[in-house]
C-alpha cells in the first residue's frame, strides 16, 4: 500500500468477520480470538466497529462496544492494521472513524485496556488524548492472575472528554 492508496472506512458486514480473523493472524501481536467472535462483531456490533479497505482488501479494523454499566463510554477492544499498512497513521485514523461510528457518536469517554509492554497501543492512545485535548487516566483492571499463564496484566485507560 502506498501513501496515495485511497482508503475507505465503513462498518463491517458479515462477510468481514473471517477477513478480520485472518488479519489478526497476519498481524501476529493481537490476542487471537475465534473466527466466530469476529463474525459476531461484524454482524451484531456494526454500529461500534469499523474496517478500512484499500484496493478491495481489508487493511485494518477497530472493534468496540458500549459497556452497559458505563453508558457514556465507548470501549475500544482491538485495533489492527495489516503489516503492509503500518507506520502510516492508519491506527489513529481507525480510532477516529470508530469515534464517528453511529454507536459511538454520543460517547464522551474512550476506554481501552493496554498491557504494560504494548508501547504502540499506549502511544496511540496518548496521541488520541493529545489530539482531543483530553485527560488520560490509567487504573488497574485485569491482573495477570485473571488470565491464563503467560498473559500480562491489562490496565484500563480512559480518555475524557472525547467530544
Amino acid at each position: 500500500m502506498s501513501r496515495e492508496t485511497p482508503l475507505h472506512f465503513r462498518p463491517p458486514g458479515r462477510a468481514d468477520g473471517a477477513a478480520i480473523h485472518q488479519l489478526v493472524e497476519r498481524i501476529g501481536t493481537l490476542d487471537r480470538n475465534s473466527c466466530y467472535l469476529y463474525l459476531l462483531l461484524s454482524a451484531e456490533f456494526t454500529d461500534t466497529c469499523v474496517v478500512a479497505e484499500a484496493e478491495g482488501g481489508l487493511l485494518g479494523f477497530a472493534t468496540g462496544l458500549r459497556p452497559p454499566r458505563r453508558p457514556a463510554s465507548i470501549f475500544l477492544w482491538q485495533v489492527g492494521v495489516d503489516p503492509a499498512g503500518q507506520g502510516r497513521g492508519l491506527g489513529k485514523r481507525l480510532v477516529r472513524a470508530l469515534l464517528e461510528a453511529p454507536g459511538a457518536r454520543d460517547a464522551t469517554v474512550l476506554e481501552t485496556t493496554i498491557a504494560p509492554s504494548n508501547r504502540a497501543s499506549r502511544a496511540l492512545f496518548q496521541a488520541i488524548a493529545r489530539e482531543r485535548g483530553a485527560e488520560i487516566t490509567a487504573s488497574e483492571y485485569f491482573r495477570e492472575d485473571h488470565f491464563p499463564p503467560g498473559h500480562e496484566a491489562e490496565a484500563l485507560f480512559r480518555i475524557a472528554p472525547i467530544r
